[in-house]
C-alpha cells in the first residue's frame, strides 16, 4: 500500500501542495486528476523521488520516500507526461540501455524484453530508430521503458496521449491485466478513459484532494438535480405554463421553438421525485405529441469541472 501522509511542497513563497493525504491500495487502478498547476505532477514525482517533499511524507509498504529513495525506485515503474525518449536510439538499444540502468543484462534482459514487447505491441518497430516511429508507438516505447524492470507499482502520466481509439482500448486492457499484479497510478486529460479504466479517483485542485471515491460514488455525489430534455409538438405557450403549475416538483429551465413548430423543453426537478410519469399524463390530456423525454446523465467531465473550475463546491 502507498500511504500519502500530509504531503506539503512549496516553491518558494508558492505552496504547490497542502497538506495532501490520500492511500492507495494494492491491485488498485487510481486515477490521479487535476487541472494544469493543481499539484498533480508535484504529487507524482514526491512519489517517485524526483522531488524531496517540504513536508510530509509518501510510504510505499512502511519505507518512506524521504529515507528509503532507493528502494522505492526499484518498485516503481513511470512514464512521465513528457516522454523522456533518446530519438536517436533505436527502439531494441533504448529498451536495452533502460534495462541496464535496472541491473537488467543477458539472459533476464531478453526474457523482460520479449514481455514487454509483447505487451505494448513493439514487434513492428523494435530495430526502427525511435525518430521514425509514429507518436503513438513512441508512446508504448516509454510504456515498455516503465515496464521493463516488472516494477510492482506503475506511475503513467498521461499513458494514451497520442494514440488512435484502438491503440487506446488496448492500452487501457494491457493497465487492466497488470493490475491483477501491480499497482496502477494514471492520470490523463481523456476523463472517458479514466471513467473505463480506474476503479477510485482522486481530484486534486490548487494543492488539495477536493474528491475522492469511485465513478459512480463522485458522480452520485454531486448530481443535485435531474435534467431533462422534453421535446413535444401541439404545446402552446398556455399549457407549457400550465405544466409548471400541474407538477409543482419540476422548474423549466428553457423552453425553445423548433423549426418544426415544436417546443423543446428543459426541465430540472430533485432527484428524490421523478415528476416524469405526471409529465406523461399532462402531455396526453393537453394534446402534446411527445417527441424525446431523455434525462441528462451526469458525466465525470461535469464532477470534474465543478470541483476545479474558479469558484467550485470544494466540500
Amino acid at each position: 500500500m502507498i500511504r500519502i501522509d500530509n504531503l506539503v511542497k512549496n516553491y518558494g513563497d508558492f505552496q504547490a501542495l497542502k497538506s495532501i493525504s490520500f492511500n492507495i491500495h494494492d491491485g488498485e487502478i487510481l486515477g490521479f486528476l487535476g487541472a494544469n498547476g493543481a499539484g498533480k505532477s508535484t504529487t507524482l514525482k514526491i512519489m517517485t523521488g524526483y522531488l524531496a517533499p517540504t513536508a510530509g511524507n509518501v510510504l510505499v509498504d512502511g519505507l518512506n520516500v524521504v529515507d528509503n529513495s532507493f528502494e522505492i525506485r526499484e518498485q516503481i515503474g513511470y512514464l512521465p507526461e513528457t516522454n523522456p525518449l533518446y530519438l536517436e536510439m533505436k527502439v531494441f538499444d533504448y529498451l536495452q540501455f533502460t534495462a541496464e540502468i535496472r541491473g537488467l543484462e543477458g539472459k533476464a534482459f531478453h526474457q523482460a524484453l520479449a514481455r514487454v514487447v509483447e505487451q505494448c505491441g513493439l514487434a513492428d518497430v523494435i530495430h526502427k530508430p525511435i525518430s521514425t516511429c509514429s507518436k503513438g508507438y513512441k508512446q508504448r516505447i516509454g510504456l515498455a521503458a516503465a515496464m521493463i524492470h516488472d516494477p510492482k507499482i506503475l506511475i503513467l502520466d498521461e499513458p494514451v496521449s497520442g494514440l488512435d481509439p484502438n491503440q487506446i482500448v488496448e492500452i487501457r486492457e494491457l493497465i487492466k491485466g497488470l493490475a491483477r499484479e501491480k499497482m496502477v497510478i494514471m492520470s490523463s486529460h481523456i476523463l472517458q478513459e479514466i471513467a473505463a479504466t480506474v476503479d477510485r479517483i482522486v481530484i486534486i485542485d490548487k494543492g488539495e484532494i477536493v474528491a475522492n471515491g469511485t465513478t459512480q460514488e463522485l458522480m452520485a455525489s454531486f448530481q443535485g438535480r435531474t435534467q431533462l430534455t422534453l421535446e413535444v409538438s401541439q404545446a402552446s405557450a398556455e399549457s407549457v405554463e400550465g405544466l409548471k403549475s400541474k407538477v409543482e416538483s419540476l422548474e423549466i429551465k428553457g423552453d425553445e421553438a423548433t423549426e418544426a413548430g415544436g417546443r423543446v423543453l428543459s426541465i430540472e426537478y430533485d432527484r428524490e421525485a421523478d415528476p416524469r410519469a405526471e409529465i406523461f399524463n399532462y402531455a396526453k390530456d393537453s394534446g402534446w405529441v411527445i417527441l424525446e423525454m431523455s434525462p441528462y446523465r451526469v458525466q465525470l467531465e461535469d464532477v470534474f469541472r465543478g470541483l476545479t473550475v474558479e469558484g467550485g463546491d470544494h466540500a
